[in-house]
């Protein structure tokens, strides 16, 4: 298990920016980051261009019509519940 911790990004459109603010204060380089919803828009912020381990949903990419980062891994469901339970610890930001 890593013993980094899981960020859920999950805010409105309107919350995203204010929350990604927040992220960057508690963000340590192991951690892992999940952008979710309305959070996929927002992939392009100044905070995600560091985090080594950022993902997105298959479902949620779908909001998208530009092409996510390189960065940014699509990850499928499965593959979502596997990086829950390899982290001891997990924060939803909403």
């Amino acid at each position: 298990m890593l013993t980094a911790t899981l960020f859920l990004i999950q805010s409105d459109y309107s919350s995203v920016n204010t929350k990604l603010v927040q992220l960057q204060s508690l963000l340590q380089s192991s951690d892992s980051v999940v952008l979710m919803g309305d959070a996929v828009l927002h992939a392009q912020h100044d905070t995600l261009q560091q985090v080594e381990r950022l993902y997105v949903l298959d479902t949620d990419a779908a909001l998208l019509i530009q092409q996510l980062p390189t960065h940014i891994q699509v990850i499928s469901y499965a593959q979502f519940a596997d990086i829950c339970l390899a982290h001891t610890r997990c924060m939803t930001i909403k």
